[in-house]
């Protein structure tokens, strides 16, 4: 038997399991995660940490290279982030479905 917060799970999910997944959205709601990550970078980096890496920035690139590089960690941090959550909310689904079918055999077999 499912307990009554499992069975919720499973009509929020079999509703929302598609909306969740378009990329566009993983995106838009992980970006708080991604800037999380951007405002460390940029904080180690402007803090003088690590002396050669800054030497290296400021003599080998632009800014626009550090900016771009920042905003592509956190597209990425943000798209992998949402995606691993989908990706463990359907995995945590399919085993709540095949408790609940395991479940109403035994409840077949055993009146």
């Amino acid at each position: 038997m499912l307990t009554p917060d499992e069975e919720r799970f499973i009509d929020y999910w079999k509703t929302n399991r598609e909306k969740e997944k378009k990329t566009f959205r993983q995106l838009i709601i992980g970006l708080p995660v991604g800037f999380t990550f951007a405002v460390a970078i940029i904080a180690i980096f402007s803090s003088g940490w690590y002396e050669r890496a800054n030497m290296v920035a400021y003599s080998a690139s632009s800014p626009y290279i550090f900016v771009a590089g920042v905003f592509i960690i956190v597209g990425f941090i943000a798209i992998f982030s949402k995606k691993f959550k989908w990706d463990q909310n359907e995995q945590r689904y399919l085993e709540l479905l095949h408790k609940q079918n395991k479940a109403a055999e035994m409840q077949q077999k055993n009146p």
